[in-house]
């Protein structure tokens, strides 16, 4: 008889187990459905073709889940406003046209990430190829400017880049980062924004959420001395890996410029700030302005006048700020910069060839102050790539050009023509110093 009730039993205690897992199946599925992902088995059969339902994109592999480690997410009552879900589609708009793309994996991931401290690449950031790229040599030109010329320190020259700490390198990150923001907020403002443990914003419509932006806190400071030691004090959110440090920077800089003057400054057209190319996610001419200038106009890198500009604009693209700029590519147009960032108050450089970025600079203080430390100089070279191990030591000499001697059709300020097959980084050194001759001191040119 007890036998029988086992046998009875023993099924419906089965069933029970079943229902309660499908139970939790059921509720896993709502979290991840809000999250913006999917169970595997769903994801293939959407994802076979484009022709499902919903926006562009819809029928794309889900985007991975965005994981930031607990110790760099702050709490609600740390102060600061959520994000609300009009800001949220007011940024994907901005960065992205509509509010149904996403970050892709590669952006995810970007972070801070600095070179082994005590060492002679201490000063430098990892920067591999991709689309954050742009942005992470952007914010090295301005850690080399605080290195170099601004923090008290005994040593001088490189010495003043090399050795330095863990600690110096968090200092010298919040310094830059602060510098940037406050000058996209006018000199009166900088809006940091930490992702925090709580979700703020409830997806409706056709934003997708990424389980990211949802979580943004967002704290205003109107000293750039109290952003500074903000930022540093939650140095490891944008440092970090898994911080995604990179996005939280990028956010950061147009809630610091307010996405309203943002608007403005891209001519109240509907163009992107981030662009999709072979695959990537890269920046436009309108980021690199806003990290550069404060502005997010790309006529704010431009050496030209703008059909529509009046003169505040060019009298803005003649003032020299604290790090330049220097461009070199196929066309002219390309590598045609504004006379305030190819001469800056300090020998900086952020540097684009041919869609790639690195950083040049001098160690000289009165470089661009001077005319006479422009006869012979040397600049330094670092691309952000793990396979540079030291800095890269060139020489320019303005005085002394063995390639006149030969032939040219195009006049020799014209940047492509006397040393054409040379490369590019030196065309973009040539785009400041028209004729000048580079050595590369024995390293191979790279760049």
């Amino acid at each position: 008889m007890g036998d029988r009730e086992a046998e009875h039993t023993m099924p419906q205690t089965e069933l029970e187990e079943i229902a309660s897992k499908i139970s939790d199946l059921n509720k896993w599925r709502e979290i991840f459905s809000f999250h913006g992902l999917g169970i595997s088995n769903t994801t293939h059969q959407r994802g076979q073709g484009s022709g499902g339902d919903g926006p562009p994109g819809a029928g794309e592999p889900p985007h991975p889940p965005s994981a930031i480690p607990r110790p760099l997410l702050v709490s609600p009552d740390a102060g600061g406003r959520p994000i609300s879900l009009e800001m949220a589609m007011g940024l994907r708009k901005l960065l992205f046209g509509n509010v149904f793309h996403l970050f892709s994996c590669e952006w995810a991931k970007a972070y801070f990430r600095f070179r082994e401290p005590h060492s002679d690449l201490a000063y430098a950031l990892e920067a591999e190829k991709g689309g954050t790229r742009a942005i992470l040599m952007a914010v090295q030109a301005h850690i080399i400017k605080y290195l170099l010329f601004v923090r008290n320190t005994e040593y001088t020259h490189l010495e003043r880049l090399r050795r330095i700490s863990r600690r110096e390198q968090g200092e010298a990150l919040a310094a830059a980062l602060a510098d940037t923001l406050w000058a996209a907020g006018g000199g009166g403002r900088a809006v940091v924004c930490l992702a925090a443990t709580a979700v703020h914003v409830t997806p409706r419509g056709d934003y997708k959420a990424d389980s990211f932006t949802e979580r943004i806190q967002l704290f205003e400071f109107c000293e750039k001395a109290a952003a500074q030691e903000f930022i540093f004090d939650h140095i490891n959110s944008f440092r970090g890996e898994g911080s995604h440090g990179v996005i939280l920077f990028l956010y950061s800089l147009l809630f610091s410029r307010t996405l309203e003057r943002v608007q403005e400054d891209l001519d109240c057209t509907a163009t992107p700030l981030l662009e999709f190319s072979f695959g990537n996610i890269t920046c436009t001419q309108a980021v690199l302005s806003l990290l550069l200038t404060g502005r997010a106009s790309p006529h704010q890198l431009s050496g030209g006048q703008d059909p529509g500009t009046g003169g505040g604009d060019v009298e803005a693209r003649q003032r020299r700020g604290p790090v330049g700029y220097l461009r070199w590519g196929r066309a002219p147009a390309e590598w045609q910069v504004c006379r305030g960032l190819r001469t800056p108050q300090l020998p900086v450089w952020l540097c684009s060839v041919a869609g790639r970025h690195c950083v040049l600079f001098g160690t000289d203080s009165l470089l661009l102050s001077d005319w006479r430390t422009e006869r012979a100089f040397h600049l330094y070279l670092y691309n952000g790539q793990r396979e540079q191990t030291r800095t890269a030591r060139l020489t320019i000499d303005t005085h002394s050009h063995h390639w006149e001697e030969a032939p040219c059709e195009a006049p020799c300020e014209d940047p492509r023509s006397p040393g054409s097959s040379r490369p590019s980084v030196e065309m973009a050194i040539r785009t400041k110093w028209p004729g000048a001759t580079v050595s590369w001191n024995g390293t191979d040119p790279f760049f």
